[in-house]
């Protein structure tokens, strides 16, 4: 986690803080968040996957609309470049485009 988490404040303008007792990173609004998981292992989920265009495949969804997250298990396996894409589309995305919610009113 503590790699993930230099990589994404690695990016100018890059936040974190801690909710739901997990880190979020923010610029404009949340763009991702670590989220443990079971087996030792951590999700680096973003809250406007729906969004990405997930080019390089890393994205599951597992069932979620809007979140979709990547699963890492040893550090040794991730793809550093894919993943600095996806968390520069998703910065550029928080950058360009303004979050609206879904959520009927």
């Amino acid at each position: 986690m503590l790699f993930l988490d230099e990589l994404i404040l690695g990016f100018p303008g890059t936040t974190s803080k801690l909710r739901y007792g997990i880190p979020f990173y923010y610029k404009k609004s949340w763009i991702c968040y670590l989220n443990p998981i079971k087996n030792q292992g951590v999700e680096l989920a973003f809250t406007r996957a729906n969004e990405l265009s997930n080019e390089q495949g890393l994205l599951m969804s597992n069932g979620r609309k809007q979140v979709a997250g990547i699963a890492i298990y040893n550090i040794n396996d991730l793809d550093i470049p894919l993943l600095t894409q996806v968390l520069s589309e998703a910065l550029l995305l928080d950058e360009k485009v303004p979050y609206a919610s879904k959520r009927k009113k």
